[in-house]
């Protein structure tokens, strides 16, 4: 059985087409999306109180940073993705060790960097 099927993920994202085809990516690959929001707010309150396999974060909300959504995520030991327009360097070094996907991204690359994000 594939080690992604049935995984638990939180997509945190702004912009409501690249949630769906990250959304629809997730599902080809047998994770569930448990919750997908769009806002700094929804995903700190997901993040606090869903139960979940990991996270992909889209770095920047509307203008917002997502690292306290980060923070909570690490303190519950939750994988965590980040995604961002702006590679590496949108990322500060306290979440060097996360995996970064740069938007736009494949399919291919995502379950890539899903897979060693879970292997940490």
């Amino acid at each position: 059985m594939d080690e992604l099927a049935g995984l638990r993920a939180l997509v945190v994202e702004d912009e409501g087409l690249v949630a769906l085809l990250i959304e629809g990516m997730l599902e080809e690959f047998g994770c569930e999306v448990a919750v997908s929001v769009a806002t700094l707010a929804e995903a700190i309150t997901a993040a606090t109180h869903e139960t979940l396999d990991f996270a992909l974060l889209d770095v920047n909300l509307d203008g917002q940073s997502v690292f306290p959504v980060a923070e909570i995520l690490r303190t519950r030991e939750i994988p965590i993705l980040f995604s961002t327009g702006y590679g590496r360097v949108g990322v500060p070094d306290a979440f060097k060790e996360y995996p970064v996907l740069s938007k736009p991204f494949e399919a291919e690359e995502l379950e890539q960097k899903l897979r060693s994000a879970l292997k940490q």
